[in-house]
């Protein structure tokens, strides 16, 4: 069961990553404090101006003339300073926010394929994306709100001791009223906020997966479903944002009218001090100026906790992501499979995605070099979990896979997957070249050798037909390209690869008859020594296969070939001739 996470544990975190700009802070410290302590000088000024015009006949228009001076240099020399202060402010917060978000990448790169699954993949690009954005605004805000506002505050308690110290007494005494009131509410306002952005993910998650299955929403008419499905999740973020934010609204009028309440205390009591002659009106005028500048740090700091809350909310759900259990890092004695042979075996293996839910158990395979293995049976019975577990995409639970009698726990995963080559019912395409997409697997290869690699998979002369031919640039989902085209795609990188071992889940089901016909020749061709596992739903498919694995319930129940079970006249009998009436 994981921690509950609180707000404190995510400002340590924050402020772990602070730690690298420790010189940009002090300077954004200094630059703050300088920013302060001649915005207060002001007053003292507009004080002693004040006092040069008490009475008839005592203005002393010299003495104010400099005032001004004085005071234009001032604003001047602080507008300079807020300015600098302002970049050097905004370059911390970029820079912590490019750390957070490389951190998070790189995460991704080595996060285990169950989070992958587990997690939608709008949700994941929400936690990259937008959260990470609203805790820049919010860290920026706190930035330029905090050490101002911190330094404001001490500044200004200095400047008042100068003046009056029973006046500063009372502004003093007031002061933790407005504080209480805004960490009331600060602390009842974070849940609120985390809330907020879990449900804007998942709204995130919804949207991404209807984009990119746009075409199956409309062919299964789920139109007014999936309308249905968004409304919903827009109700609910609606009604936890207006909480969220009704509730943080609340501090900066609740703060405001403590600080009502502190000046019209400072006015009275200042205004009783004038009277007996303890203070000069320009002196009150300068305590008044410097209530009101006490006070107003307060208000800040309450307007934009908002902003703050929502920022460490969503920090929270980006850290989830960092701290997320990397997969298990091979072995620091791992071999590097080289010059495999194609010898596989499971012994005694066992694997489930849930604990609770059982899947494949205690299963038994040998698979000689260049053997042919077909594996077939009903939807969910463990084909495809099968070659997640050769790949080593999951880890088995129990027993052992070896491929040339080294179990594949103490291989190199970069060796071990190089060594298979896969085309699956599902294509994987990326932004680039024809000519980059079927080098994938072989960055160096040449020309020649990709233009050969497409003519043994058929695909040269639809490639060729295109606008730049081979250097024609597709997207990720392969553009204007067929499904069948995209997949001669994927099926010409194996044949530039040539691995040692093949997996084809379904490799020519997107692909017309008739060049279904020429690839299966290819493969043929291309399985000729190398050890296969071929997935299939149509067994007309896999009658020329070795032996012939029949999973049901994660079990094999049959196995041989493809004339041995059909005399058994048991499970793959009954399938096969279920598609061949």
């Amino acid at each position: 069961m994981k921690k509950k996470v609180t707000q404190m544990d995510t400002l340590k975190k924050v402020l772990g990553y602070l730690k690298a700009y420790r010189f940009l802070m002090v300077l954004s410290i200094l630059f703050a404090t300088a920013t302060v302590a001649l915005t207060l000088y002001i007053p003292i000024l507009i004080g002693q101006a004040i006092d040069k015009i008490v009475g008839p006949g005592q203005v002393d228009l010299p003495g104010i003339w400099r005032i001004l001076v004085t005071g234009g240099v001032i604003i001047l020399a602080t507008s300079a300073l807020q300015w600098m202060m302002n970049i050097i402010n905004n370059k911390i917060t970029y820079q912590v926010i490019r750390d957070v978000r490389n951190e998070a990448f790189e995460k991704l790169q080595i996060l285990p394929l169950k989070y992958i699954d587990d997690n939608p993949s709008g949700e994941i690009v929400s936690r990259i994306i937008a959260d990470v954005d609203q805790f820049a605004d919010g860290l920026l805000i706190g930035f330029t709100q905090l050490f101002t506002g911190v330094a404001t505050i001490i500044g200004t308690l200095i400047f008042m001791l100068t003046l009056n110290i029973p006046i500063t007494i009372v502004v003093f005494l007031l002061t933790p009223l407005s504080l209480f009131v805004a960490r009331f509410i600060a602390t009842h306002t974070y849940s609120m906020f985390r809330l907020q952005s879990e449900t804007r993910a998942e709204q995130t998650s919804l949207v991404d997966e209807v984009i990119g299955d746009q075409k199956v929403v409309q062919a299964f008419s789920m139109e007014k479903e999936t309308m249905d499905r968004f409304d919903a999740i827009n109700e609910r973020l609606e009604k936890c944002s207006l909480k969220a934010i009704f509730f943080s609204s609340i501090t900066n009028p609740g703060t405001r009218f403590v600080n009502s309440v502190v000046y019209a205390a400072v006015a009275l009591t200042g205004a009783l001090f004038a009277v007996q002659g303890w203070i000069t009106v320009g002196g009150l005028s300068s305590f008044l100026n410097y209530a009101n500048q006490y006070t107003k740090p307060f208000n800040d700091i309450s307007s934009v906790i908002t902003e703050l809350q929502s920022a460490l909310a969503c920090a929270s759900r980006i850290f989830e992501l960092i701290e997320e259990p990397a997969q298990v890092p091979d072995d620091a004695d791992a071999a590097t499979l080289t010059d495999a042979s194609g010898q596989v075996s499971l012994s005694d293996v066992c694997f489930s995605y849930s604990k609770d839910k059982p899947l494949i158990e205690n299963l038994n395979l040998d698979v000689r070099s260049g053997q042919r293995i077909a594996i077939v049976g009903p939807t969910g019975c463990g084909k495809t979990t099968l070659i997640n577990l050769l790949m080593r995409f999951y880890d088995v639970d129990a027993g052992q896979i070896r491929v040339d009698g080294t179990d594949i726990r103490h291989l190199t995963r970069k060796s071990l997957r190089g060594s298979y080559g896969m085309v699956l019912q599902d294509t994987w395409l990326k932004n680039g070249t024809i000519r980059e997409n079927i080098a994938m697997g072989r960055p160096d290869a040449s020309d020649e050798e990709i233009v050969a690699a497409a003519r043994a998979s058929y695909a040269d002369s639809f490639i060729r037909r295109l606008p730049n031919g081979y250097d024609t640039v597709i997207k990720e989902d392969g553009g204007s390209l067929s499904q069948g085209q995209k997949q001669l795609l994927c099926i010409s990188r194996v044949m530039l690869c040539l691995p040692p071992m093949l997996i084809l889940d379904e490799a020519t089901s997107s692909i017309d008859t008739r060049t279904e016909i020429k690839i299966s020749q290819a493969f043929e061709r291309l399985m000729k020594g190398r050890t296969s596992f071929i997935v299939a739903h149509r067994l007309s498919t896999i009658r020329e296969a070795d032996v012939i694995l029949v999973m049901k319930d994660g079990h094999i129940i049959e196995q041989g070939d493809h004339e041995t079970l059909l005399q058994k006249n048991g499970f793959y009998a009954t399938l096969y001739n279920s598609q061949n009436l």
